[in-house]
């Protein structure tokens, strides 16, 4: 019997064949063959040949058992995960952008912050441009649970066996990756990455993962999302990107630095080109573009890189400025807490603001106040010049909008920003708020006669006032006496006396009621008659305010940087510039009417009346020049513009305020910065640039110097005559209803107190002499 005979023999019970090399008669002697059953025959007869221990270990069934097992293990293992792992918060690399600000006319003024990154919504990017990335990266993706299994385990593989990154994720998982996790190459990350991508897919729309993919994507020059992007490589936004752009910007996310073609090797030029070509191949084959609209593209223009725009100049302090605008009406809206919260808010990034800057003016302002000032500063030939610090606002005062700011010489070497200090004196810019209070108010003298602008005053330096108090007899500048002067004069002339006496007279509660309404802060400052010479702190923002309502006829204009705000998740509405009135139409019209007069007849006459680039534009204004020449004021105005400029002495070693005398080498030590000189000059370069049509103001008033008289004012007395009366309480003996603007009443000294820079040294006027109240000012 062969072998093959035997094997059947046993598996048919047991049965077994005598061997092969025995003989008849042996197996005779043997005895009969038994012929048994199953294990028990066997048990009778010879022993089975034995298995070997991978046989026995590597049975079918125990293979399919186990692999049956792993399956179910495996199972079970996905399940315990998707149950234990959650959508996580997004990480916070993923979550920082940049803050954008603007111009009014929507251009890039600058961005600020860490990463270059601005989230947009996805109604914001063309609909052919977000299948551009679709087509590039995920075709399937509309359809997709939003994994790619096949993709994730060959990617698990190679990550086990160390071969590295793989590709082949779906768009879904690439931003799961981006926005939750890290790109790390773990098997932890892997599986994470796995069950986030399920649910985020079930959680969420198509739109909500592709725009979240589209704005975490990096894309090389520094551009993270597709708004940076979209500048970095085209100088546009978003919205605006063809589908020829959004093609080369999906195709840029394979290899940002390799395919970006301003530095591209030839290789990476061909390489960019074939997948621009494949992405829209794509989007043909996909029902998504026009074969014949393919057809007819080319390669976009690709733009060269350039430097990100930084703080530098005067953006630092527009962008500190507009950010603190920002947090304080986050605030007042209810948005944050408080300011510390708001700041946070802020400085997280992600807002678009667009503010109320001209670019034109902005740079206008920026030239006027180098060619009438700074390039006359030679901090090393004269210590003083180096302390000289400029601060300006130019203000729309019919819609409020600040449409110009100049805080310094740079952002980054004077951090402070000058346009909204508060800490010097606005001198004698504050005297039209005196006599606006005045009129408001219906004030009388103290004989119980109305004010007007041609009420009389003594203005004798030193002259002590009456009615009050408290004590004040203020010194004129250069000690001038005037005499008996009308406020017109007065304030032409910037006479201390005479508007000290008229602030005690309206009452100096209510003067700082006033000029609170109109602006100022000065909810907490003392009313002392002290105060009517400008002895509190202003800002040239808050000044530019003040005289922006009264330009708007006494409607309150309060100066907004900020034209609008944008946020992916946030809404802001910034508050309405103009208010309701805070004094009368002509409260305000008169107060204009009478600021002519120093244009036209006063302190700020050489610099803006006599400019030759006036054209015969109406202009109203006052100078101011503080206690000790430490600051000096010119803020003036057309029906259209309202401009506010300082110059403030601050020391360059320690920040202490420190007087401007002999600045740009005028007499050092003796010769003064008045407001009617470079601030002048400066307000006057600016304005008559940027407003080449001539304007008139429209005035309800029959008082000041704007107002055409009907006859010549005759004085009813002379400065040499001792008024019989108070000069206080005195009227002219015929009430003229207005001044001439160039007319010099018979009792005005015929030297004007104050003069220009630009004058010889032997009119320059002596300096005050040093008050410890503050109280000298032009």
């Amino acid at each position: 019997m062969g072998r093959a005979d035997e094997r059947r023999a046993r598996q048919r019970g047991g049965r077994r064949a005598a061997p092969r090399d025995r003989s008849p008669q042996a197996a005779h002697d043997e005895g009969p063959v038994v012929v048994g059953h199953g294990r028990a025959a066997a048990r009778k007869g010879a022993k089975p040949a034995k298995k070997s221990f991978i046989r026995r270990m590597f049975t079918w069934k125990k293979v399919l058992g186990t692999f049956l097992g792993l399956c179910l293990l495996g199972i079970g293992g996905f399940i315990a995960l998707y149950v234990m792992i959650d959508i996580p918060a997004g990480n916070d690399a993923a979550k920082q952008e940049s803050n954008v600000y603007k111009y009014s006319d929507g251009s890039v003024m600058t961005r600020d912050g860490e990463v270059n990154r601005e989230v947009v919504d996805l109604s914001h990017v063309p609909k052919e441009v977000q299948r551009t990335f679709v087509a590039a990266e995920n075709k399937s993706f509309y359809k997709d649970s939003g994994v790619d299994l096949k993709g994730t385990a060959r990617g698990l593989l190679n990550t086990l066996s160390g071969k590295g990154a793989q590709g082949g994720s779906t768009i879904t998982q690439q931003y799961v990756k981006n926005y939750y996790l890290t790109q790390d190459q773990t098997v932890t990350r892997k599986l994470n990455e796995l069950v986030i991508s399920l649910k985020l897919d079930r959680e969420k729309s198509k739109d909500y993962i592709l725009a979240g993919y589209i704005n975490t994507s990096y894309y090389g020059r520094n551009a993270y999302g597709i708004q940076a992007a979209a500048q970095a490589y085209f100088r546009v936004d978003a919205d605006k990107l063809s589908v020829e752009q959004g093609a080369y910007l999906a195709a840029l996310l394979q290899a940002p630095s390799q395919y970006d073609w301003e530095v591209a090797s030839d290789t990476g030029k061909r390489l960019v080109t074939a997948r621009w070509n494949y992405v829209l191949d794509n989007m043909v084959e996909e029902g998504w573009l026009k074969k014949s609209d393919r057809d007819a593209m080319k390669f976009p223009k690709i733009l060269n890189s350039k430097p990100a725009p930084g703080l530098g100049g005067q953006k630092g302090y527009l962008v500190k400025a507009a950010n603190s605008a920002l947090e304080k009406q986050l605030v007042a809206q209810g948005v944050a807490e408080n300011a510390k919260q708001a700041e946070d808010m802020v400085g997280r990034g992600g807002w678009t603001i667009t503010l109320n800057i001209s670019k034109k003016k902005q740079a206008a302002l920026e030239a006027a106040v180098k060619e009438q000032l700074t390039s006359k500063l030679d901090g090393k030939k004269r210590k003083v010049d180096a302390d000289v610090q400029a601060g300006a606002v130019s203000v729309d005062p019919k819609t409020g909008a600040v449409v110009a700011m100049y805080g310094g010489v740079d952002y980054y070497k004077h951090y402070y920003n000058n346009a909204t200090r508060v800490d010097y004196q606005p001198a004698s810019t504050f005297k039209p708020v005196i006599l606006a209070a005045a009129l408001d108010e219906g004030a009388k003298t103290q004989d119980g006669q109305a004010i007007t602008a041609n009420t009389i005053y003594d203005g004798t330096s030193k002259r002590p006032v009456k009615g009050s108090d408290i004590g004040f007899a203020p010194e004129n500048e250069d000690d001038q006496d005037y005499g008996p002067i009308t406020v017109q004069t007065a304030m032409n002339k910037s006479v201390n006396s005479a508007f000290a006496q008229l602030g005690v007279d309206v009452g100096m509660d209510k003067v700082l009621k006033v000029a609170d309404d109109l602006g100022m802060d000065t909810k907490d400052i003392k009313a002392v008659p002290a105060q009517t010479l400008g002895t509190m702190g202003a800002s040239p923002l808050q000044m530019a305010g003040v005289y922006a309502t009264l330009d708007n006829h006494g409607k309150k204009v309060t100066p907004a940087l900020i034209k609008s705000v944008e946020h992916i998740s946030r809404k802001v509405t910034m508050p309405n510039p103009i208010g309701d009135p805070v004094i009368s139409r002509e409260a305000a019209d008169t107060v204009t009417s009478v600021l002519t007069g120093v244009v036209d007849d006063g302190t700020a006459k050489k610099s803006v009346r006599d400019n030759p680039k006036r054209n015969g534009q109406k202009v109203a204004g006052k100078t101011g020049t503080s206690d000790n020449n430490k600051s000096a004021w010119f803020t003036g105005y057309t029906p259209s513009l309202v401009t506010s400029v300082g110059l403030f002495g601050e020391s360059a070693k320690n920040g202490a305020q420190v007087p401007l005398t002999g600045a740009t080498g005028l007499l050092p030590g003796v010769g003064r910065v008045n407001g009617g000189g470079y601030p002048a000059q400066i307000w006057a370069e600016y304005t008559f640039g940027v407003q080449t049509k001539v304007t008139q103001f429209e005035l309800e008033t029959t008082q000041g110097a704007a107002v055409q008289p009907t006859l010549s004012p005759t004085p009813s007395q002379s400065a040499t005559e001792s008024p019989s009366e108070s000069p206080t309480t005195q009227a002219p003996s015929q009430t003229p209803t207005t001044q001439t603007p160039t007319q010099t009443p018979t009792q005005t000294p015929t030297q004007t107190p104050t003069q220009t820079p630009t004058e010889t040294p032997t009119e320059t006027p002596t300096d005050t002499v040093d008050d410890p109240l503050g109280l000298s000012g032009q």
